[in-house]
Parts: structure tokens; C-alpha cells; sequence
């Protein structure tokens, strides 16, 4: 009886195994992505190869994976002025360009491609509203605890610029 029980055990290892092989899903680095990471650094770089940091040198922001495909990104200039009124709705011209210039947002579903190095983001709703409904693809470098990624469809429109992030996994 040992001998059976012992035999089941390797054969359902080996089942276990095989599995894993034939279908990258169980291993895959959208699993690997899954919980909370905090901004590094997002740099815009211009065709000429000048960077320039959009939300300054100490951005802040949040980027978290769920187990069902979904994603939240926030990000933030450290630095931003308060609203001297205290109301966000009566802001000033210079308030109010500040809030839309120093932060960003955007939530909705992703996919990992790990033969291309591509995450996409399905986005279902973002700050910068011209990006709702969009999918953008992005390549990815992911050393296990940094996750790094370009964004060619930045907010920028029609300048040439990419953005490059980076995020650290949070502990």
C-alpha cells in the first residue's frame, strides 16, 4: 500500500509538472506581478535624448495587480500647491493647471505577453480621459522586485515623447 501511495504521489508530481510546462499560465509573471508597487522614476524622453522628469525628482505613486487581470496606477508630483481656497472646484487658473500637470491616473484590466516582454493595459478609465477605452502595449524589463516599462501613447500628444517607469515591489 505504501508502494501505491508512493507511486500516485510521484505520478501526480509529474502530472503537476507537465502541466506547469504546457501551460505557462500557472508560472506566468502576470501571476509574478500581483500586489503592490511603489514609483521609482517616470522620465519623458524627447527625440534629441533630453529627459525630463514630469512629476519632478521624488514622484510618488502607487501601482497595484490583482489575481483577476485587474490594475490601478496613481501617480503623483510630490510637490504640488495647495488650493488656497480649499475647494478644488474653485480653483485658479495656475491651481488648476498645477493638479492636471502633477498628477495621473488610470485602472482597468492587463495583460502579460512574456514571449514579446509586453504588458497591456486595457484601460477602462483614466484621468487623462483620451486614453479611456484605449489598449497600450508596453514593453517591460521585470528584475523580480523592479518593474520597469515604456509608454509610447504618453499625454503628450502629438510630441514625439516616450516615457520610461519604474517601479519598486513593495514590501
Amino acid at each position: 500500500m505504501k508502494k501505491i501511495i508512493a507511486l500516485l504521489f510521484v505520478l501526480g508530481g509529474t502530472v503537476m509538472l507537465y502541466a506547469q510546462k504546457r501551460n505557462p499560465a500557472i508560472n506566468s509573471l502576470q501571476k509574478q506581478l500581483i500586489g503592490t508597487w511603489t514609483l521609482i522614476a517616470v522620465d519623458n524622453i524627447y527625440p534629441d535624448n533630453s529627459r525630463v522628469h514630469p512629476y519632478g525628482e521624488d514622484p510618488q505613486g502607487l501601482l497595484m495587480f490583482d489575481d483577476k487581470g485587474n490594475y490601478a496606477i496613481q501617480i503623483l508630483k510630490a510637490v504640488r500647491p495647495k488650493i488656497e481656497s480649499g475647494d478644488k472646484n474653485k480653483c485658479t487658473q495656475e491651481e488648476s493647471t498645477a493638479l492636471v500637470q502633477g498628477s495621473n491616473s488610470h485602472f482597468g484590466k492587463y495583460e502579460v505577453n512574456e514571449e514579446k516582454s509586453t504588458i497591456t493595459f486595457i484601460i477602462e478609465h483614466a484621468f487623462y480621459p483620451n486614453w479611456e477605452g484605449t489598449e497600450q502595449e508596453r514593453m517591460y524589463t521585470y528584475t523580480g522586485n523592479e518593474l520597469k516599462y515604456v509608454v509610447t501613447h504618453t499625454t503628450q500628444g502629438g510630441q514625439k515623447v516616450i516615457a520610461e517607469v519604474a517601479w519598486r515591489r513593495m514590501k
